[in-house]
């Protein structure tokens, strides 16, 4: 009897839009921030194979190259696509989440 309340539960959920917008806004927002993150990351990995000497050049009269502050903004920019993330997840999609779940459960 466990179950068959528990699917019912499911099922509600399921049919809920509320959950159907959850589902698509996350998706959607999920795959536009692993595209950004593929775009940077393959872009740098694109410079270091086929303009290794743009990447070497020196940075004022130092021995830094133009290399490594890219390479430090491409792990900055996966934090900060994290943090929006997070910051979404934890706004808007926790409260599409509670009010699926008081609607199924009552």
């Amino acid at each position: 009897m466990a179950t068959s309340s528990a699917d019912s539960v499911v099922e509600r959920i399921q049919r809920n839009p509320k959950y159907l917008e959850l589902k698509s806004k996350r998706n959607r927002f999920g795959w536009t921030l692993a595209i950004l993150m593929l775009i940077v990351y393959y872009g740098y990995i694109g410079l270091i194979a086929f303009d290794k000497a743009f990447l070497a050049q020196p940075m004022g009269g130092g021995v830094t190259t133009i290399g490594i502050p890219i390479g430090m903004a491409v792990i900055v920019f996966t934090v900060v696509i994290t943090g929006i993330y997070v910051q979404r997840a934890n706004s808007e999609y926790d409260r599409l989440t509670r009010e699926i779940l008081e609607e199924a459960t009552k």
